[in-house]
């Protein structure tokens, strides 16, 4: 028997997994950074920056006040040089669709499980520029739930967060299949919570019947077996 078998509604984590910041975090930020007069900024040296920061972050609720820290934290030195106005630019800057992609296997595979008749829904650590931002990415069509840890109060791997939509789906837990790239805030949240979960992991070779999978477009297959 498929260890899928009776799942009739799937959750989507949103950044790293449907979309994510184009051509890259770096880029966008040294880009408003010129706008606002302090270039040359290293790209490189941004991305590897930030990815620090947001290893390092703790109890990250994805406020605006939070996020301009982490800003800071990424420039480093050069935030000295950055005038008021660059924190508020760079926040909305990552609200337009302009500064993100929508991922490759990201509209096949909804298009498949939309098909298919299966509820899809959103839940993801976000702020309030989540749901305008799917909107102008034309994906908010194909979702039924939007639930952002924002307006709950709570931020995966939180039950709170995975509980929520359930009860907004109608559903029981063990129905819903989550999806998400954060192995302890998706996969785990989401199972400890009662609903199924798979891991995408798009560096790996595929693997679907470990919990983790390759690529969105396996979910089709998945959920059909």
């Amino acid at each position: 028997m498929s260890p899928l078998r009776g799942v009739q509604a799937v959750t989507f984590d949103v950044g790293g997994t449907l979309i994510e910041p184009w051509p890259s975090v770096g880029h966008v930020y040294a880009e408003v950074a010129a706008k606002h007069g302090v270039w040359p900024v290293d790209v490189d040296e941004l991305n590897a920056r930030f990815a620090a920061a947001w290893i390092a972050r703790r109890d990250f609720q994805h406020t605006q006040a939070e996020w301009f820290a982490i800003v800071r934290d990424t420039f480093g030195e050069l935030a000295a040089r950055l005038p008021a106005a660059f924190l508020p630019a760079v926040y909305r800057r990552f609200a337009e669709a302009e500064a993100w992609r929508i991922c490759p296997d990201t509209l096949p595979a909804l298009d498949a499980l939309a098909s298919r008749g299966l509820r899809l829904g959103v839940v993801s650590n976000w702020d309030e520029r989540l749901e305008p931002l799917l909107r102008r990415l034309r994906l908010a069509s194909f979702f039924e739930l939007v639930v952002v840890s924002c307006d709950i109060g709570f931020t995966k791997p939180s039950a709170v967060i995975f509980e929520h939509a359930a009860r907004k789906l109608g559903l029981p837990p063990q129905s819903i299949l989550h999806v998400g790239d954060a192995e302890r805030e998706d996969a785990t949240g989401a199972r400890e919570a009662g609903l199924r979960s798979l891991h995408l992991d798009r560096r790996r070779a595929s693997a679907p019947h470990d919990g983790h999978i390759a690529t969105l477009t396996e979910l089709d297959g998945l959920l059909a077996a």
